[in-house]
C-alpha cells in the first residue's frame, strides 16, 4: 500500500489506547509502520535492483521484527536521553509493542494487495498476495481520513466554546473496524470473481491459472487474468454480474520457444523478472541488428490504456549476446 495509507492506519492503531500507555507511542508507530519501504534504497543501483529487492527481506517476518526492535531500541534511548516535564512516563514493554504492531501493519497492508510479499524470506523466496486491495486505494484511505479527521474536528470545536473535550479513541476504532468490514466485502467478491473466471472456458480452452484483481474504487468490479494452454487472457467481471465475465479486453498468444528469448530469460533481469512475474508473457521482435525481447507480468496490463506494465526489455544482438536491459514500472510511450 501507499505510505500515507501505512501512517494513518499507524495512527489509528495509536488512537485507540496506545498513546496513553508509554510515551513516544504514536510516533514509534509511524516510524514503524512506513520502517519496511527502507528498501527503496535499492532503488539507487538501478530498477532491476528495486524489483528484486522490494517487498523483500524487510517485508518478511523476520524483517519486520528485525525493524521494530531497531526502532524499539532507537526510540527508548531517545525516550531516556531526552526526559521532558512530568507526565506519561517511557514504558519499555508497550513500546516495543508499538513498533511491532507498527511493522505488523505495514506487512499485513502489503499482503492485501496484487503485489503480494515474501513472507518467509530468507528461508523461502515464494511469494504471497491476497489480491482483495487495489495499491492506493480511495476507499481506504476516505476511511481513514473521516475515521480520523471528524473526531479531531470535533474536539477542537469542542474545545472552542469551552465544551468537555471528546475522545479519539471511537474514531480510531471505526477506522480498524471499517477496515476489516472493507477486506471482508473484497475477500467475498474476489471469491465470486475466482468462481466466475474458473467456471467457463476461453476460445475453447478450459483455464489452468486464473487471478481477479482488483481496480480501483469498485470493489466488485476486477481484472480477471487467465492462463490456458496457449493463450493468456485479460477480461473484465463484475462480482455481482449473474452473466459472469463483461468484456474480454485482450488476448495474448503464448510465444513459442526460441534461442533468443530463451537468452533473454537467462539474464540478470529476466531472471528476476520471472521470479517476480505471476503470469509472464513474453513478445520477440527480430530485426538485421538482433533481436528484443520484451517479458511483462499481465497483472499489471493496464485495460483502458491497453498498455502494459512491469515490462523488461532485453536487447540481443545477432549472435544473441545481451546488448542491454531495461526494466520499466509504466510502459513508456512508443514501447
Amino acid at each position: 500500500m501507499d505510505n500515507l495509507t501505512h501512517t494513518l492506519t499507524a495512527i489509528a492503531i495509536s488512537q485507540t489506547g496506545l498513546n496513553r500507555k508509554t510515551r513516544f507511542a504514536t510516533v514509534t508507530l509511524i516510524l514503524a509502520g512506513n520502517a519496511p519501504d527502507i528498501d527503496i534504497l535499492s532503488s539507487l543501483k538501478g530498477s532491476i535492483a528495486y524489483l528484486k529487492y522490494h517487498r523483500g527481506i524487510t517485508h518478511s517476518f523476520v524483517g519486520i521484527i528485525a525493524l521494530a526492535l531497531l526502532i524499539w531500541g532507537l526510540m527508548w534511548w531517545l525516550g531516556r536521553k531526552f526526559k521532558p516535564k512530568p507526565g506519561l512516563p517511557l514504558n519499555s514493554r508497550w513500546l516495543l509493542l508499538a513498533a511491532l504492531l507498527g511493522t505488523g501493519s505495514h506487512l499485513l497492508l502489503d499482503f492485501t494487495n496484487a503485489y503480494g510479499v515474501r513472507p518467509f524470506l530468507p528461508f523461502s523466496g515464494r511469494w504471497y498476495a491476497w489480491d482483495i486491495m487495489f495499491i492506493v486505494d480511495p476507499i481506504l484511505l476516505t476511511i481513514l481520513i473521516v475515521g480520523l479527521g471528524v473526531p479531531w474536528l470535533l474536539r477542537l470545536a469542542s474545545e472552542e466554546v469551552g465544551g468537555r473535550k471528546t475522545g479519539l479513541v471511537p474514531g480510531a476504532i471505526f477506522c480498524l473496524g471499517a477496515t476489516m468490514a472493507l477486506w471482508g466485502i473484497r475477500d467475498f467478491a474476489h471469491r465470486r470473481a475466482l468462481r466466475i473466471l474458473e467456471s467457463r472456458d476461453y476460445s475453447g480452452e478450459v483455464p489452468q491459472r486464473v487471478s481477479a484483481i482488483p481496480v480501483m474504487a469498485n470493489p466488485f468490479t476486477w481484472m480477471g487474468v487467465v492462463e490456458t494452454e496457449t493463450s493468456f487472457h485479460v477480461v473484465g467481471l463484475n462480482a455481482l454480474d449473474a452473466n459472469g465475465v463483461q468484456e474480454e479486453f485482450e488476448t495474448f498468444l503464448k510465444p513459442q520457444s526460441s534461442p533468443s528469448l530463451a537468452a533473454a530469460m537467462k539474464t540478470q533481469g529476466g531472471k528476476v523478472m520471472l521470479d517476480f512475474a505471476r503470469f509472464p508473457w513474453a513478445q520477440v521482435d527480430g530485426s538485421e541488428d538482433g533481436y528484443q525481447v520484451s517479458l511483462c507480468d499481465l497483472r499489471f496490463f493496464n485495460p483502458s490504456a491497453h498498455s502494459r506494465g512491469f515490462t523488461l526489455d532485453v536487447e540481443l544482438d545477432k549472435n544473441i549476446q545481451t546488448r542491454s536491459e531495461n526494466f520499466y514500472f509504466t510502459v513508456p510511450p512508443g514501447k
